[in-house]
């Protein structure tokens, strides 16, 4: 097994995410498995800027220029992602695997990902011993049938989580 190694420093990593514009195109590069062009990604980030689909023009024009002109060619020079000026394509390269990490951390819902499962595992405990304690309605399902919709919702959500992230998972490996 091999483990990943950073290549960016951490104030770089934090510099990068530090602007939500540049965290919104990178989660959609790293998810991308193949080249992601310009046009593309512009229209994917202000549709989550504007929160709606298609975002404005006005919207979708000034993330295109913004992202072309600053955020691309800075994520370039930092070795996060290639990006081809010319074709207007972009990839991510080693050093996203750095970003990716961070951005890992927290789900969408705004908490950590150990956060939840540690919630899971008390919700499910909790369920098993108040059905055992005879309560009312909870007891109605046997403890070991709550100990089971647990793992299984643990098993779950293992599995969306390396699903999610598979790219970023693998390319740790390889």
């Amino acid at each position: 097994m091999r483990f990943h190694k950073p290549t960016l420093p951490e104030y770089d990593i934090h510099h990068v995410l530090s602007n939500p514009r540049r965290c919104e195109a990178l989660e959609h590069i790293t998810a991308s498995p193949e080249p992601i062009a310009l046009r593309e990604l512009s229209e994917v980030v202000a549709a989550a800027e504007a929160d709606e689909s298609p975002a404005p023009r006005a919207v979708r024009e000034a993330v295109y220029v913004s992202l072309h002109q600053h955020h691309l060619p800075a994520l370039h020079r930092r070795g996060i992602v290639n990006y081809d000026q010319n074709r207007k394509l972009i990839e991510p390269l080693a050093g996203a695997r750095d970003v990716e990490l961070y951005m890992e951390v927290v789900t969408k819902h705004g908490i950590t990902w150990a956060e939840y499962y540690r919630l899971l595992g008390v919700t499910a405990l909790m369920l098993v011993v108040v059905a055992n304690l005879n309560v009312p309605l909870v007891s109605a399902v046997p403890g070991l049938l709550w100990a089971s919709v647990g793992l299984g919702v643990f098993a779950l959500s293992t599995a969306y989580q390396f699903w999610k992230n598979r790219r970023a998972i693998l390319r740790s490996f390889f």
